[in-house]
């Protein structure tokens, strides 16, 4: 029976495009390893395909049973774990992915990925044993907690390659020259029966341990044993599904798990995740009223002004005219969208309960939450530091999410070889500083961060190993600075070591040969990695194809996926630290640099952004996406817990992201510049939560990636009419079965159909075949009839399929920068190419497509980040999101062009992002009539009557009115108001520039 959503269905049938792609584009793909001797051994297709052929071999070697205590559903075709699939997963992560346009992928080998020794099974590089075989001196293959796989029961150490050879010459162990024997692999253990199917064991290889595992004489399962025995039944009512409910905790006031017969899913009552809490009536509703009151003596007074001219200087009273009437129209499209500001709560426990506890839909209690790609950008390693950048993935590494739901993808878009070795010392460090923070509940997360916190480190600490575990972490962590630090020189000299090396065989070569040595060639001063071979990005001394933008794309697996069940500790005196307790998996962290050559356009961050979704799509296709600059980091833990409970929700599937405030850290306490900007984070956004959401400002954003897609919403409204009518619209081809079944790509818009899928996205199968299950795997869990458009429950505890060659060679191609010629990247799909702000843009389109947002701010802060510290960093960017904004005003961008799916005040919010700028303009006008009227001798009325001061002592009340009211709705502090008064005053009259440059 096919699993229409498993992973394991998308990798076979990216798989199989695979190779149509690359017969259409004329590639090919080697794989390869290179020895300590410098000797390279090819590969073959056959050899990378040989766990197929095992998995084949041995087919009848299996037995389908009825769910029992020892044998619980799962994903019906997935097969068991073997040594050549974890073979595989090693060779990737143990490999370094080149390739591009009209280039060959390939896979390089690395003994070694830094120079420093690397312990954790995971890692690429990590230590071992090297293999038995004559004349080879590649490693052995390792098992998830590092120990060395033995594939014969003679424990006859040996490799992958080594293996593979031998399965390919009769399954004939070089050791002992027996037989390769079923169920006396280190990974088939008999009584693992996590994958759905029950193996057979060798001979001696019963575990007799268990009563319910009761076997008669042949080693097959005895049900009529296990049914004596367990006095059980199969069927509602046995030891799988007991009448009086599996757990304790089953028999709650709820009436769940009672001897009724089997619960009804849908009488159970519906558990919100999440409450939306209107603002106090008693702050709220005077605050509207003195809008109301602060526009109408608006237009009274500039009735007043226009039919009370000064007619002796005309000029000075119609420069005053204009200016007044641009700042009461500015200030209505700044107070319009502010009327309906709302809070929100979350409920992490009743997430837990629905996702994580055991249940006759996910009798393991395993994590059904839906996974998660975060995406870490970074470009120029001088002007960003790579410690920075470290932390940054230490503290994603240790974000309270289920390990084997998490990948972390760093973007490199300089090629620098610093970034490389700075991620995988982080990935090392990783292995000590993820389970510290498991074990003691650390925060922040982000180790420079967490040392640097001055007070007692003690409090709230219950374990009486924190002080020692503590000091054995903060030393181990100095020693990772003093690594990370030394890079750049550490570079430098292996490189210039290297290069004389080079020098001096062609100097000898010259010699033997008896050539002029005056005419010696140049030698390419390269920049070489840890393991002798060149780096393929960028060099330090710029080369032909290895330059900023002129270089392959490289992929490299730092951490491969963890396995699908916990993985604790060894109690060993020689560890550092005791994790027995700990499980000390590690989530998928992979190193991309996505290939520039020139003449090619490759938009910046945005166009690294859609690399970014390309690639994450072919190798874990997380439904979920978390970007973050590389100097903003995870300080609440718990912040993707709480962002997952409104995309998990009722009515989650029309949330197209989730946006948090952007806090900073290192700001001095007065902030003079206004960089904490908390009246637009807690204000202007918070406000726009009431309406269709907040808009997309950049770094710490959760997206739905089928939103990015640029689908619609499932179910959306459209306003028409001048009242702005609301009529509901279902944009999903109506089907009764589609509301938990995963649908096809043109299932999601009538007029995509297969010929077109291509043109918008590509020509990547793997790439067009994860989409669907994107979508599926991001819906709610349909639990209860108020779930509209969800997936049974149960659904996501599959296991994902392991990372094998094809699938990270492909994720090369689609990082190339020809993929997105002729195609919709930059314009309808990911994040949307032409503009400085791109940030704001890509959000605009989701919300004119219907989808909804939502506003977290959660009571610890969720990340942190800096900011500039000084008035011309601060300046420059105001400059840089004005620049955006006429681009967008000047656009098909503007929101005067906004379709009817999008609501009227977020319309008028989206207007004064590309109208604002141009205050600037008739503020600093406005600055200089005191200046004119002093030297001319005129004021802008004719004389100074009681009218003329009733109404602007009436505005100024009112105006000091809504903004105490306002800071007392939006919670921050009157002096931060007042700051943000003072900076508008500043950049407002320092943006002209800008705005006359963009106009000409």
């Amino acid at each position: 029976m096919s699993n229409p959503q498993g992973k394991k269905g998308n990798r076979n049938t990216g798989g199989g495009g695979l190779t149509g792609a690359r017969s259409s584009s004329g590639q090919g793909m080697k794989f390869a390893r290179r020895t300590a001797s410098g000797r390279y051994l090819s590969l073959s297709r056959e050899d990378i395909d040989m766990e197929g052929e095992l998995a084949a071999d041995y087919a009848n070697y299996t037995v389908q049973i009825p769910p029992t205590p020892d044998n619980q559903p799962m994903m019906d075709g997935a097969e068991p774990a073997s040594v050549a699939m974890k073979a595989e997963e090693q060779y990737v992560s143990n490999s370094l992915f080149t390739g591009g346009f009209n280039s060959v992928t390939r896979a390089h080998l690395m003994d070694r990925v830094i120079d420093s020794d690397v312990t954790h099974p995971q890692m690429a590089g990590a230590k071992g044993a090297r293999c038995a075989m004559p004349a080879c001196d590649g490693k052995v293959m390792r098992n998830e907690r590092g120990e060395d796989i033995d594939p014969c029961e003679c424990r006859f150490k040996i490799c992958r390659d080594c293996y593979l050879d031998a399965q390919k010459d009769g399954c004939i162990c070089p050791g002992c020259k027996e037989h390769y024997k079923i169920g006396e692999y280190a990974d088939d253990d008999p009584n693992d029966v996590s994958s759905g199917k029950l193996h057979l064991p060798g001979p001696g290889g019963l575990n007799n341990s268990k009563s319910l595992l009761a076997r008669n004489q042949n080693g097959e399962f005895d049900h009529n044993r296990w049914l004596f025995e367990s006095s059980g039944t199969y069927g509602y009512g046995n030891a799988f599904m007991p009448k009086g409910g599996m757990y304790e905790d089953d028999l709650d006031e709820d009436g769940l798990g009672g001897d009724g017969g089997m619960p009804d899913l849908n009488q159970k009552p519906f558990k919100p995740l999440t409450r939306k809490m209107p603002m106090p009536a008693s702050i709220i509703s005077p605050y509207r009223i003195f809008i109301v009151i602060r526009m109408f003596v608006l237009i009274f007074y500039l009735t007043w002004r226009i039919r009370n001219p000064n007619m002796e200087a005309l000029w000075l009273w119609g420069m005053s005219i204009v200016c007044e009437l641009w700042f009461a129209f500015s200030w209505l499209l700044d107070m319009l969208p502010k009327v309906n500001p709302i809070n929100r709560s979350t409920d992490l426990a009743v997430l837990k309960e629905k996702f994580e506890t055991p249940s006759p839909s996910n009798p393991h209690g395993r994590s059904d939450l839906p996974g998660l790609d975060v995406f870490v950008s970074t470009a120029d390693p001088e002007k960003e530091p790579v410690l920075t950048t470290a932390n940054t993935i230490l503290s994603i590494l240790a974000v309270d999410y289920p390990v084997e739901k998490l990948a972390c993808y760093v973007s490199d878009d300089g090629g620098a070889l610093l970034t490389f070795e700075a991620m995988a010392e982080a990935a090392s460090f990783a292995n000590i500083w993820v389970p510290f923070c498991k074990k003691h509940d650390i925060e922040p997360r982000n180790p420079d961060s967490y040392f640097s916190i001055k007070g007692d480190p003690t409090k709230g600490k219950r374990r009486s190993d924190f002080v020692k575990d503590r000091r054995k972490v903060k030393r181990e962590y100095d020693e990772f600075k003093v690594r990370i630090n030394g890079l750049p020189d550490s570079i430098r000299r292996r490189s210039d070591a290297f290069n004389a090396r080079e020098d001096m065989k062609m100097l000898k070569h010259l010699r033997e040969t008896g050539a002029d040595p005056s005419e010696q060639p140049k030698v390419k001063k390269a920049t070489w990695m840890a393991d002798g071979t060149h780096w393929p990005g960028t060099w330090a001394v710029s080369a032909p194809d290895h330059a900023k933008g002129n270089h392959a794309g490289i992929l490299q697996v730092m951490l491969r996926p963890p396995s699908p069940d916990p993985l604790y500790g060894m109690h060993d005196e020689e560890q550092l630290i005791d994790y027995s307790d700990v499980d000390i998996r590690l989530p998928m962290l992979v190193y991309m640099s996505r290939e520039k050559r020139p003449g090619y356009d490759h938009n910046k961050k945005a166009g690294a952004m859609n690399a970014l979704v390309r690639c994450s799509a072919v190798m874990s296709n997380g439904p979920f996406i978390l970007n973050f600059d590389c100097d903003h980091y995870i300080n609440n833990a718990q912040a993707v817990r709480e962002a997952m409970c409104f995309m998990m929700d009722r009515g989650g599937e029309r949330i197209c992201y989730i946006q948090f405030p952007q806090r900073f850290e290192g700001i001095d306490p007065s902030d003079r510049y206004a960089n904490h900007n908390t009246v637009f984070f807690d204000g202007n956004m918070r406000a726009l939560d009431g309406l269709q959401g907040p808009m997309y400002v950049g770094t710490g954003c959760l997206f739905r990636r089928f939103a990015l897609y640029g689908f619609d919403p499932p179910r959306t409204a459209e306003y028409t009419g001048w009242m702005f009518k609301k009529k509901k619209v279902t944009t999903f081809k109506q089907d009764p079965e589609s509301d938990t079944q995963s649908l096809k790509t043109e299932d999601f818009d009538a007029e995509l159909t297969a010929q077109l899928v291509p043109r918008r996205f590509g020509n990547s199968s793997a790439m067009l075949a994860s989409i669907p299950v994107a979508e599926f795997q991001a819906r709610p869990i349909a639990d209860h009839p108020a779930i509209l458009h969800g997936r049974p429950p149960g659904s996501l505890t599959v296991p994902r399929a392991p990372l094998d060659p094809p699938t990270v060679a492909e994720a090369v191609s689609v990082i190339s920068c020809w993929y997105e010629d002729k195609t919709e990247w930059g314009e309808r799909v990911g994040w949307i190419y032409g503009s400085v702000t791109e940030d704001v843009v890509t959000g605009y389109r989701m919300h004119n497509r219907g989808w909804r947002s939502v506003y977290w701010i959660s009571k610890r802060d969720a990340f942190l980040g800096t900011a500039p510290i000084n008035m011309t960093d601060r300046l420059h960017q105001v400059l840089r999101w004005a620049t955006g904004s006429v681009e967008i005003f000047f656009s098909r961008n503007n929101a005067f062009l906004a379709s009817r799916r999008l609501m009227f005040l977020q319309r008028v919010a989206y207007l004064n992002v590309g109208i604002y700028p141009f205050t600037s303009i008739f503020l600093l006008t406005y600055c200089f009539i005191p200046a004119l009227s002093l030297f001319s001798g005129f004021f802008i009325v004719q004389t100074l009557n009681v009218a003329f001061l009733c109404y602007l002592l009436t505005i100024t009340i009112t105006l000091i009115a809504l903004g105490v009211l306002e800071v007392k709705w939006s919670g921050i502090e009157l002096e931060d108001w007042w700051r943000n008064e003072q900076f508008w005053l500043i950049s407002g009259t320092r943006i002209l520039l800008t705005i006359t440059t963009q106009l000409s």
